[in-house]
């Protein structure tokens, strides 16, 4: 009882600092260069545009992973105990920080991070909710997943629902699945698997497709978000945020680009709604591939869409200045006056 009522302090009250935490990793998937996306989002001025929001921020560097020498794949996943290995550090890094009561930015690398980061944060906060804004859905199992990479199974090894599908890949036996389907929420889906289709159906998960963003519109879509995961209870917020989820004229240099994709103004409406909830505690910002910018302008231009997207998460806003109460109860006082 009395850690239970250790954890829930942790997650209630919400941090005044930030944490960086830099996972400069690469073996989720095939091509080269997403390692070197942390480095690449600093360059663009992270820290410093985080500085100048309310808190102190604490830049804790990059995490150093291993490499396996001997990684034969299983099935046709491959690397798999590399990743397995990343991950449970990811993971422990990510839980001290929760724990130490920041808010936690984690910096990829590719998107299967997102085990150890989502697994560490659940360590600390075990009621959390996922929000992951992406492309894709990263659903697949390995006997679903076309290319049997990684960055696109990270949600089938949260998932209590998909316990059963999933083969016990070596490198994980540190996991158990801990997230319901009721408690994730996908924003932005446009390039999804037919296994992938199949279970999000089965599951009754809650998702957005571009085409529904379309049609809703981003406000509508944040409400129903913020309706199915906090309505019946406040808890701690886990943002998953894939650069492929912003439209490829806006963050070119990612892995997997899709035509057709959030806009500027969308992107940042999303982060900026959950700010204000005033319950986000982890974020990841991930596939920011320097190498794979067709010019120095197009990785410049993906970098800082990613500082962007966490900078807004964190509380700038577009006014110029953090969002404080005051300021969002004084909009709103003016615009019931305009109306």
């Amino acid at each position: 009882r009395l850690l239970r009522t250790q954890l829930n302090n942790t997650c209630q009250s919400r941090a005044h600092s930030v944490a960086v935490l830099g996972a400069p990793f690469s073996k989720g998937q095939k091509r080269r260069g997403v390692e070197h996306g942390p480095k690449a989002i600093r360059d663009a001025g992270l820290i410093e545009r985080l500085s100048n929001l309310d808190y102190p921020v604490h830049d804790f560097g990059d995490l150093s992973f291993q490499y396996l020498e001997k990684d034969e794949p299983y099935m046709h996943v491959p690397f798999p105990r590399t990743v397995g290995r990343a991950n449970k550090l990811l993971s422990g890094a990510v839980s001290n920080a929760v724990g130490a009561g920041h808010t936690t930015v984690m910096l990829g690398g590719d998107h299967s991070l997102a085990i150890g980061s989502v697994e560490g944060h659940a360590r600390q906060c075990p009621d959390l909710c996922l929000i992951w804004v992406d492309a894709h859905a990263d659903i697949n199992t390995p006997l679903t997943s076309p290319s049997g990479n990684l960055h696109g199974q990270s949600v089938a090894f949260m998932l209590k629902e998909l316990q059963n599908k999933m083969p016990e890949l070596p490198g994980f036996s540190w996991m158990k699945p801990f997230l319901s389907a009721k408690d994730l929420v996908y924003i932005g889906l446009r390039d999804v698997d037919p296994g992938e289709y199949d279970t999000l159906k089965d599951l009754g998960v809650q998702y957005f497709t571009m085409r529904d963003i379309d049609r809703l519109g981003i406000q509508r879509v944040m409400e129903v978000t913020f309706h199915h995961l906090l309505s019946r209870k406040q808890r701690p917020i886990h943002l998953s945020f894939d650069i492929d989820a912003m439209d490829p004229s806006l963050a070119p240099a990612t892995g997997t680009p899709v035509n057709g994709g959030l806009t500027y103004r969308e992107g940042i409406w999303i982060t900026e709604e959950i700010h204000n909830t005033g319950l986000l505690s982890v974020m990841d910002l991930v596939e920011v591939n320097p190498d794979l910018g067709a010019s120095r302008e197009a990785v410049e231009s993906t970098a800082s869409m990613a500082v962007d997207v966490i900078a807004s998460a964190l509380g700038q806003t577009r006014e110029g200045g953090p969002i404080t109460q005051e300021s969002q109860t004084l909009k709103e006082d003016t615009e019931q006056l305009r109306l």
